[in-house]
């Protein structure tokens, strides 16, 4: 019999061997003449750069090209990270118009060149699609004004990238490049519009991310914020190429936005700050609603709850809970194990947050990340109520998840209620964690139920409960032990437990992406020897 350690490692080793091969042959004479078949098609619709304002970020100066080194931009040797931005071409956005096309265009004769024939890096599937997507939003520096030789090295050079991008697309891991990559090829066959096989193609691939990736609520399978607002920006752009194309908008695009939008507006329009969940951290999104409204794209959405997501607001409180289910491992890479896990904003605030992700995969702190001691639930045993692999491509996918048994939403004007259990402890354990977040709005008080309920008494459970603060919050101690003083701004709060101790501990905050703040956390302590255990806590505004 195999076991699992061994299917791991059998796993690896074809993942390796696949991998591998795969190199080879895109080294190959046969895969460069394979992706060389182009057509004699020519630079019709030219995109304006300021359609992708949404996903660039725009330098307040701008730069000439004259500016840079040109002679020795290849030849420095560069981290991973500019490496990939050098190729990728995005700092093509951030060029003055008033820069000399002739030296712009010199860069890509140059790049072209050195990297004719694909290589793994500089044709890494992420790094491609940008590249296709900038050089033709860009076409006023890097092909207007050019000679006829340029320009069929040019008409060449994107379409082999193209057909790389349909040829690589099914193989690709990040289910976000493949979304950035559709684009890239729709937008090369609504620049080169004399064979409609790019564009063909892009549309019927664009159909497949939305039947694999999304629900049928229009909210990505990987309950992941990230990745609904990716699509959305993306979607709009390609909308927005459609339209100053002059091509008819495909139905099915139009219908897209209007879900993605919608649940746009609840997960940030409605409450205006990010929520620190699956993969989540914090963004500008103010600068993508400016977007939005110069486009005439409004959203709405008044429920409260969606995707798993229960979400209760007025003026001064947000009261925001993760209620779902664990998705599929195939959409797990950025899921963190944080059911029952809630965040409180007041006054546009973090107050009890969770700790945010490290999405660096190649760095430990991607997994601790990923913990549920690093969000605002209950902890049995210091084990995360989801268990995590590692996959041949780095990722740590779920291994073993967790079902939501039941939940409920009250929201009235003067009491609110978020209640839901999950079962990710009842394998391990015997138990299932059921928790009920109360907030009376008149007298500013929160009352939390953490409910243990088991299955048997053979042991006693150690379990902790720990609630995350924003970096700036500051906390002190009173002389009992039962309340926490917490300051937040010129806000101040109080945190009690009547039956347990409470203490403050020292932890990591990754709310910015890959990088990391000191903050504290509350947290409640004891031994579980009862079936069914109660632990009663309270958050006051003083």
């Amino acid at each position: 019999m195999i076991n699992k350690n061994s299917l791991g490692i059998l796993n690896k080793f074809f993942f390796n061997l696949k991998n591998s091969y795969k190199k080879f042959y895109q080294n190959t004479n046969f895969y460069n003449k394979k992706i060389s078949k182009t057509f004699n098609n020519h630079f019709e619709y030219k995109p304006s750069p300021y359609l992708l304002s949404s996903i660039i970020n725009y330098q307040k100066k701008k730069y000439k090209i004259e500016d840079f080194a040109l002679q020795s931009i290849w030849q420095n040797k560069i981290n991973s990270k500019d490496y990939e931005k050098l190729n990728n071409f995005f700092w093509f956005f951030s060029l003055d118009l008033k820069s000399s096309k002739k030296a712009t265009q010199t860069v890509i004769i140059n790049w072209i060149n050195n990297n004719d024939k694909h290589n793994p890096k500089s044709w890494d599937f992420d790094i491609t699609s940008k590249r296709i997507i900038s050089w033709l939003s860009n076409h006023q520096l890097t092909y207007e004004n050019a000679d006829k030789e340029f320009r069929l090295k040019f008409d060449h050079i994107i379409q082999k990238q193209t057909n790389h991008l349909l040829n690589e697309i099914k193989n690709s891991n990040e289910v976000e490049n493949k979304m950035i990559g559709c684009a890239a090829i729709i937008l090369t066959g609504l620049v080169y519009q004399d064979d409609k096989n790019y564009l063909n193609n892009g549309l019927n691939l664009l159909k497949k991310i939305i039947k694999f990736s999304i629900d049928n609520q229009g909210f990505p399978k990987s309950r992941s914020i990230k990745q609904l607002i990716l699509y959305l920006k993306y979607f709009i752009i390609i909308r927005e190429w459609f339209k100053e194309s002059q091509n008819v908008v495909p139905e099915y695009i139009d219908e897209t936005i209007y879900y993605l939008g919608s649940n746009y507006a609840f997960i940030w329009q409605n409450i205006n700050h990010d929520i620190l969940f699956n993969g989540n951290h914090f963004s500008n999104n103010v600068e993508f609603d400016q977007y939005l409204k110069r486009f005439g794209y409004k959203f709405k959405n008044e429920n409260k709850e969606l995707a798993g997501y229960g979400i209760l607001r007025n003026k001064k409180i947000v009261l925001a809970m993760d209620i779902g289910s664990s998705p599929n491992k195939n959409f797990s890479k950025n899921y963190q194990s944080g059911a029952l896990s809630f965040e409180i904003i007041s006054h546009g605030k973090k107050l009890i947050s969770n700790s945010g992700y490290f999405s660096n995969k190649n760095n430990k702190l991607n997994k601790l990340s990923k913990s549920t001691a690093l969000q605002s639930t209950l902890i049995i045993e210091d084990y995360s109520s989801c268990s995590f692999k590692k996959t041949g491509k780095l990722d740590f996918v779920i291994d073993k998840g967790l079902k939501i048994t039941k939940k409920n939403i009250v929201f009235e004007n003067n009491y609110w209620k978020i209640s839901a259990a999950h079962d990710g402890y009842l394998d391990k354990f015997g138990l299932i964690h059921e928790r009920e977040v109360e907030f009376y709005p008149e007298q500013s008080k929160f009352i939390g139920f953490d409910k243990i309920k088991r299955k048997n008494l053979n042991n006693n459970i150690k379990f902790d409960i720990r609630f995350h603060l924003d970096p700036n919050a500051k906390v002190m101690k009173t002389q009992d032990n039962k309340s926490i003083l917490i300051e937040l701004d010129e806000e101040g709060w109080k945190f009690s437990c009547d039956n347990f101790d409470i203490n403050i501990d020292n932890g990591l905050f990754f709310g910015n992406k890959n990088s990391y703040k000191e903050n504290q956390n509350i947290f409640i302590s004891g031994m579980n020897s009862e079936k069914d255990q109660n632990i009663k806590w309270e958050i006051t505004k003083l």
